[in-house]
């Protein structure tokens, strides 16, 4: 069935349960798993017209990799724990296209991610990142709710 498992996260409680979902699915079909978080270009945080809150790139780019580090420690020990092959990555570009890149460089033949849920007008204006991996994606994608 499936070989190669692609996880997304961003470390929120729903994107763990995704993780649990994707982690066991692998351990049941004697998949091997990648776990992908994604950290935005620091020039996407700091950008428009408005004031915002800005970081030095130094501290963003240290606070991001403790962050990525974090949530990757705990799906490894996960995957630890169920037995299962798993990779991790943490990519610096956005979400979307960091999934599906990796996804494809990695012959992945499934990819598991969240979705927040987002509805009407708030999806509108926030975008959907599980919205853009299944339009942009060439392998199956499982949402988990």
């Amino acid at each position: 069935m499936y070989k190669h498992i692609l996880i997304a996260t961003d470390g929120s409680e729903l994107a763990a349960k995704a993780v649990t979902a994707g982690l066991q699915l692998a351990a049941t079909v004697g998949a091997r798993a990648t776990c992908l978080t994604a950290t935005e270009p620091y020039a996407a945080m700091v950008g428009g017209d408005g004031p915002a809150l800005v970081f030095p790139l130094d501290e963003y780019e240290r606070n991001a990799a403790a962050a990525a580090d974090r949530i990757l420690k705990n799906v490894k020990k996960e995957a630890d724990d169920l037995g299962v092959e798993c990779a991790t990555v943490h990519a610096k570009e956005f979400p979307a296209e960091a999934i599906t890149d990796t996804a494809s460089a990695g012959n992945c033949d499934l990819i598991v991610m969240a979705s927040h849920g987002r509805r009407g007008i708030g999806r509108l204006l926030l975008g959907s990142q599980a919205a853009k991996v299944v339009t942009l994606s060439t392998v199956p994608v499982l949402i988990c709710r």
